[in-house]
């Protein structure tokens, strides 16, 4: 599939190439999307992989970043929205006060920031499903005193409020964000300018290296996120290895088949009118694999992807009872394309 594929870009390329030296505009390049592969991706090995991997089935593309590698995210959209990193142990209270300077160590009293394992509740991280209608950080108002400080348990920090951030975030105008950080018995505040940045969904900011830092892949050029990630059981905070987001942001909807109903290899485009497609983050989730069992290979999915081509998707191991590596999982997709 991919040696077919590349003799079309080369074809195309050519194409585009001579039509250059014969006309007087240059000839767009149309590069067509991957007919399917079966990757490998690199989430660093063990239960709690160190690393969150991007796909993007239509160039057939893993990247893997590390998953602790970015505290916040910011919204590039039209709203004001500011996003906790979901794939670690991140937590955030709202405190009373909208003057970050007065903020101090006292106003850790009595608080905890602990989540998973039986600890916390869903109001300490960001909606599971992906709204951001309801994620802790409120809509960041246009008028700045009315933005209040909230007390921020980082991507890598501990249950001891001396590894607490306090933050605050106000508009910059019609181009972006201020933030406002510091840790909470620190003397001094960090001030940052975020801008936005269209061509991604969000920008992604660093407590620890003081930075806006590359995370996402622009948010045309991904599908699904394999990670280990914060979700729930029951009504508290839970942690999940191997969990799936898809790019919801972007348009991805997902649909899950059972293969007893129709085959992987025989599912065709008309079969797509009988699912129900969901934009939600977790319309894969963990809905793929047991941690006891392995994976469901009953089951596969249909991936809606940005560019509205759809894709068969399933996953061939992840490390229990299937000859494969924990951290290394393999999965295979393929076009649909009639």
């Amino acid at each position: 599939m991919k040696f077919s594929r590349l003799l079309l870009m080369l074809a195309v390329v050519t194409t585009g190439l001579f039509n250059a030296c014969s006309k007087d505009d240059d000839a767009k390049v149309v590069i067509p999307p991957s007919e399917g592969s079966r990757l490998t991706l690199n989430g660093g090995g063990g239960t709690g992989s160190p690393n969150t991997v991007y796909v993007d089935m239509s160039t057939d593309s893993a990247t893997a970043v590390k998953r602790l590698s970015w505290s916040l995210g910011f919204y590039n959209g039209s709203a004001y929205r500011v996003i906790l990193n979901g794939f670690s142990g991140m937590s955030a209270k709202v405190t009373a006060k909208t003057d970050i300077t007065a903020v101090t160590t006292a106003d850790a009293s009595g608080v905890s920031m602990a989540i998973g394992q039986g600890q916390g509740t869903l109001s300490m991280i960001d909606d599971v499903y992906g709204d951001l209608n309801a994620t802790v950080i409120a809509e960041v108002s246009a008028t700045a005193d009315a933005n209040y400080v909230y007390l921020v348990k980082a991507e890598d920090g501990t249950t001891d409020p001396a590894t607490w951030y306090k933050v605050k975030v106000t508009r910059n105008g019609t181009t972006g964000y201020t933030l406002q950080y510091a840790l909470l018995g620190a003397a001094t505040v960090n001030t940052v300018t975020i801008n936005r940045n269209s061509s991604y969904n969000f920008t992604f900011f660093s407590f620890a290296t003081n930075a806006v830092v590359s995370v996402e892949p622009k948010k045309v050029e991904w599908d699904f996120a394999w990670s280990y990630a914060a979700y729930y059981t029951a009504t508290i905070p839970y942690f999940f290895s191997d969990f799936v987001v898809i790019n919801q942001y972007a348009g991805v909807a997902a649909a899950k088949v059972d293969s007893t109903v129709v085959g992987y290899a025989s599912f065709t485009k008309k079969d797509t009118a009988s699912l129900t497609f969901s934009a939600k983050r977790d319309a894969i989730g963990s809905s793929w694999r047991s941690t006891s069992t392995g994976i469901y290979k009953q089951y596969y999915y249909i991936v809606r992807d940005p560019a509205g081509n759809y894709y068969k998707l399933k996953f061939v191991s992840m490390g229990i009872n299937d000859g494969g590596e924990r951290g290394y999982p393999v999965v295979e997709y393929a076009l649909i394309q009639q």
